[in-house]
Order: structure tokens, then sequence, then C-alpha cells
């Protein structure tokens, strides 16, 4: 026993958290993704091996990956805008709105039940699966919206992604390609909106799980030890020395692999969490 955990589950949650976050680094730099999409899912099943309550899950899941990010999405951002890629003023008219969309999302995380977590899981997820396996691209006309657009779509994509546990590159890919944005400058741009969510929405879960100690003690020995509040140490610490040294991997896959293949096989993968969420939203209910 360690801290009150036993020692098997401990190492199928290390291995478990080494293996996805090798996964997740590897998808990432094909998709030029933060990896949230990946990192949630994957932690869900995980703590619900080492017994965190179902209760608890998701939103620890979520929170996890939320700090998971901070790391890898300034580095995304620091390349792309080395290379001058960025478009800073559609980042500047969206910055405001993000930050305060992650905290609306941040100060829900805190009392919302878990089916709420899922059901943005399965409609973000499942969007961002319809465009990968039809390749087809919403077109909502050329030049980005006004501000009052960018302040709308800035709040939506701060509170959705915090909700989620992503970086907002898979909203801000999909917003700026729609209005006709090329990839390479939609990807580079989004990059920046990592970094605008992920750092506030890992303390903004901190805060909303800080008081479930109190509430769920049967687990304490397993959640708290190595979290604070919905951030799990454990989890932030293993995941993310794996991701790092596979994401340049995943960048050389991208240009040696056929782009189509590596979209029909990611758009499945979010499918079948897509069906496994919306499987316990009809079972479960809140849970």
């Amino acid at each position: 026993m360690f801290f009150g955990v036993p020692y098997d589950q401990l190492a199928i949650l290390a291995v478990g958290l080494l293996a996805a976050g090798a996964i997740t680094g590897i998808l990432a730099g094909v998709f030029g993704v933060g990896g949230g999409a990946v990192i949630v899912p994957v932690l869900y099943e995980l703590f619900g091996v080492v017994g965190v309550p179902v209760e608890l899950r998701m939103a620890l899941a979520v929170g996890t990956s939320l700090a998971i990010i901070i790391p890898t999405s300034i580095r995304s951002f620091q390349a792309h805008r080395a290379k001058g890629a960025v478009d800073m003023e559609i980042l500047r008219a969206w910055a405001v709105p993000v930050v305060v969309g992650v905290i609306v999302g941040s100060l829900l995380a805190r009392y919302a039940p878990p089916a709420v977590f899922k059901a943005v899981f399965v409609f973000v997820a499942g969007l961002s699966a319809w465009r990968l396996l039809t390749g087809k691209e919403l077109n909502f006309g050329t030049g980005m919206p006004g501000r009052t657009g960018m302040i709308a779509s800035g709040g939506v994509i701060g509170v959705l992604s915090s909700l989620m546990g992503i970086g907002g590159g898979q909203l801000g890919n999909l917003v700026m390609m729609a209005y006709g944005r090329s990839i390479h400058n939609a990807v580079a741009t989004s990059s920046g909106l990592g970094v605008l969510i992920s750092i506030p929405g890992a303390l903004g879960y901190i805060y909303a799980g800080w008081p479930k100690a109190a509430e769920f003690p049967a687990v304490a020995a397993i959640q708290f030890p190595f979290a604070l509040g919905y951030v799990s140490l454990i989890g932030f610490l293993l995941f993310i020395p794996t991701s790092m040294w596979t994401a340049p991997l995943g960048a050389r896959l991208a240009h040696s692999l056929p782009k189509r293949k590596l979209e029909l096989s990611f758009g499945i993968f979010l499918l079948i969490v897509c069906l496994r969420f919306t499987w316990d939203l009809v079972t479960r209910g809140i849970g």
C-alpha cells in the first residue's frame, strides 16, 4: 500500500498514464491538437480502474487534462509564433471572451453533475468526428465575423473547451476554417487558444474540486494526496513526459502517412468515445 492505495492499482494507473501520454503526443503531432479529446476518455477509464467514484471521475479527468496541455500549448504557440504563422489580431479579439468563458465553465464545474461534462464532450467530439469522417467543412463565408461575433464565438469556445478539457484547437480551427482561413493559419492561431484556456482552466478546476475532499472521504486515499482539487498530480506528472517525447514523432507521421486515413482513424476513435459517453448518459443519467 502507498498512501492507502494498493500497489497493483497504482501500477495500472502509472502504466496506463505513460502509455496514454505516448499515444496523445503522437495524435497531437499528427492533428495539431492539444490532445484533450484523447486525454479525457483515457483518464476517465483509468480513474475508474483505481476506484474514483463516478461522481468525481469526469470532472477529475477534465481538470487534469487542462493541466496536462499547459506545457504543450505553450510550446506549440511559441513554435508557431516564431514562424510568423499566428494571426495575433484574431487572438487578441478572442482573448478576453475566451478567458471569461473558461472562468464560467470552471464555475459550472463546481456544481454541474457528470452528465453535463459528458454531454458537452459528446457534442463537441461528435461534431469533430462528423467533420473528420465526412471530410466536410462548415462554410460561413469569407472574413472573420465582427466584434460581436468574435466575442460570442470566443465565449462559447472558452466555456465548451473548459467543460470538455481541451485546449480549444478543435473549436478554433472549426470557426476559422468556416470563415475561409487556411488550415495552416487556423492551426497556428488556435495554438494560442490553448494557452488562454489551459492555464485559467486548470486553476479553475483546482478551485472547483477543492471542497470535494470533505464530501468523499472514502476516496481521499486515492484522489486527494495525489490531486489539487480536480487536477490529478500523478496524472499530470506521468502524462507529460511521454506526450512531449512522442509529439515530434507524430509530426513526422503527419508528413509520411496518408492524411485521409489518419482523419478517418481519429474520427472513428472520437465516435467510439461519443457512443461510450452517450451510453453512460442513457443508463446512468447524471452519473
